[in-house]
């Protein structure tokens, strides 16, 4: 049998079919990487950065609501997160808020070019705030201290014992991780206590994120972020919609997070904070807290067997549970069997699970004004957001003694071993005075 070696254009065929399943195959390869980077790797890459520069800050015009990225960008989101990281090895730039930084206003031929074409005009950019001084020794010290009295605590070695002291991070349900807001574009994990300034702080993350835009424009500044919408879930990424976006690999991409993340937390007295709940929730009109709680408190309580149906008819007739009212609800071990402890006074532990996460940073409310210039250091975004001036809590320490003065001594120490864990991990001093009989 005759063997018949394959002709030159078999053979050039035969190559070029393998170059191409090559190039196939490296572009399949290539966009493995990029997918992998964008849920994964790539934030790190920008870490800290303002991926598309700063955006002029705007209040929503007539006739035009705004929008987030919920509604229209879903799906556009990958796509505009791979365009910015090419973009970044295109142009050269590592960090944009360097180039604001030095940027020389423009020339006057410029701005007469401008003129004629409005669409090119220059718009100014906010006054980059920079810190020359370094962070003062005392401030860093404060935080040392605050984190190691959490770990030592949390330690197995720690006389201090509570529900969940000992469990793993896995060992949390998802639900329990809804109060753990995630800004990819930054690298921040903020966990959110009510009553703690959160309303503030998740302005701040909203305007990180740009996950609130108007017109395309994502708010610069904290305070034009609607008030209305500024507790909107679907405003903030949390660990607990981590499942529907990541399945299976939920888990493996919140440790991911975790360990190269900055996460941070603020806290408040235990009391003082169950005070102000109190405050907002029940002495004000609030239909929602009124039916599914005041209701509740005033006929187990309250010695009402039928109360108004109704907040305002409620109000109308003087009546609302008292803060007694409240504290024999929080104590009734039927509240929580029935459900979990409300967000606006479930424990701080709770809801941020400070022995399973290593917190980088922990607030006080004391100590807000300090803390948040502080920690927007830390985060290095402190020439992108500014923490919105805002008035002091008008709960205040010094009220415990007045509002306590109604509540028996052994409801009082009933309190305090409810959230001891609290006092403890977080550095608040038992408050003697109302535990002493």
């Amino acid at each position: 049998m005759e063997y018949h070696s394959p002709s030159k254009p078999e053979k050039m065929g035969t190559s070029r079919l393998f170059r191409i399943f090559l190039i196939l195959g490296s572009v399949f390869m290539i966009l493995l990487i990029i997918i992998y980077w964008d849920d994964v790797g790539a934030t790190h890459f920008y870490l800290h950065t303002t991926i598309s520069g700063p955006h002029p800050s705007r209040p929503p015009p007539a006739g035009h609501g705004p929008k987030h990225k919920g509604e229209n960008e879903q799906g556009n989101s990958f796509l505009s997160d791979i365009d910015a990281f090419v973009n970044q090895f295109l142009e050269g730039t590592a960090d944009p808020t360097e180039q604001v930084r030095g940027e020389s206003p423009p020339s006057q031929s410029q701005n007469q070019s401008s003129e004629s074409k409005p669409e090119e005009r220059f718009v100014p950019r906010r006054e980059w705030k920079i810190h020359l001084a370094p962070i003062a020794t005392e401030l860093k010290q404060r935080q040392e201290r605050r984190k190691l009295l959490v770990r030592e605590l949390c330690s197995s070695n720690s006389s201090l014992d509570f529900p969940g002291k000992n469990r793993t991070f896995d060992d949390i349900p998802n639900k329990e991780l809804d109060h753990l807001i995630v800004d990819d574009r930054h690298g921040i994990i903020y966990c959110y206590v009510p009553k703690v300034a959160c309303t503030n702080w998740k302005r701040i993350m909203i305007v990180l994120s740009e996950s609130l835009q108007v017109d395309g424009v994502p708010y610069q500044d904290p305070v034009d972020v609607p008030t209305e919408l500024i507790h909107n879930s679907s405003l903030h990424f949390t660990f607990n919609k981590f499942w529907k976006r990541y399945g299976k690999f939920s888990r493996h991409l919140m440790k991911i997070k975790l360990k190269k993340y900055t996460k941070f937390l603020f806290v408040r007295d235990p009391f003082v904070r169950l005070i102000s709940a109190y405050r907002n929730k029940f002495e004000q009109e609030n239909e929602e807290f009124y039916k599914r709680f005041a209701v509740v408190m005033l006929k187990r309580f309250g010695n009402y067997s039928d109360p108004p149906a109704s907040v305002v008819d409620a109000f109308a007739a003087g009546i609302k549970p008292t803060f007694s009212n409240f504290i024999r609800y929080l104590l009734d071990p039927k509240t929580e069997s029935e459900a979990p402890f409300n967000e606006h006074w479930r424990q701080m532990y709770r809801l941020c699970h400070p022995c399973q996460i290593n917190y980088d940073f922990v607030g006080k409310l004391e100590t807000l004004d300090e803390d948040a210039e502080h920690l927007l250091r830390v985060l290095r975004v402190d020439n992108v957001v500014q923490f919105p001036a805002s008035h002091h809590n008008k709960t205040v320490s010094s009220w415990e003694q007045d509002w306590f003065a109604h509540i028996p001594y052994e409801s009082r120490r009933e309190l305090y071993k409810l959230y001891e864990a609290d006092f403890r991990l977080f550095g608040y001093m038992r408050p003697e005075k109302l535990l002493l009989d």
